[in-house]
């Protein structure tokens, strides 16, 4: 069951084909994020925990999504852009997905059955929800788009160091 998670495949934002057990982590941030919205500024965030932690076992994700708002109309190349010129993103980004409805991509309907949101419902409410997945793939908790990246620093140091 948690091999499935981690063997789903997902394409880069430059078309590389990759799953997540393709990263060889300890601790695996999955993000859905756009340009355009609010939380956007959590890409600082977001930066700063891959900085800190990559070399002890996190690797951070980033799947933009239009679903909320069109928030990212982008195309991947603009995406890519924007993200390294006003962040300084340096953590794998990829394909614009979808996260909700049908047509969500098969890591993200996995993800919200693993970790449900409020009440249970499965359904992402915004862009920058976060999941925090072990690097086995037992383990998903889910964080608030509110959640500020920061915040997670206590839950990743406990995958790290497992």
């Amino acid at each position: 069951m948690s091999q499935d998670l981690l063997t789903i495949p997902c394409t880069t934002i430059t078309g590389e084909q990759k799953c997540l057990a393709d990263f060889d982590a300890k601790a695996i941030l999955v993000v859905n994020t756009a340009s355009q919205c609010g939380y956007t500024p959590q890409y600082q965030g977001l930066e700063t925990l891959w900085k800190q932690y990559r070399d002890k076992g996190l690797v951070v994700l980033g799947f933009p999504c239009n679903q909320f708002g069109k928030q990212e109309p982008g195309d991947e190349q603009a995406i890519a852009s924007f993200c390294e010129l006003n962040f300084g993103v340096s953590f794998p980004l990829f394909r614009k997905v979808e996260v909700n409805g049908s047509g969500a991509h098969p890591l993200f309907v996995e993800l919200k059955r693993r970790a449900p949101g409020l009440l249970g419902t499965q359904g992402i409410k915004w862009n920058f929800t976060k999941f925090l997945i072990s690097g086995d793939g037992r383990q998903v908790t889910r964080f608030a788009t509110a959640t500020k990246p920061h915040a997670l620093q206590a839950a990743i140091e406990a995958l790290i160091d497992g």
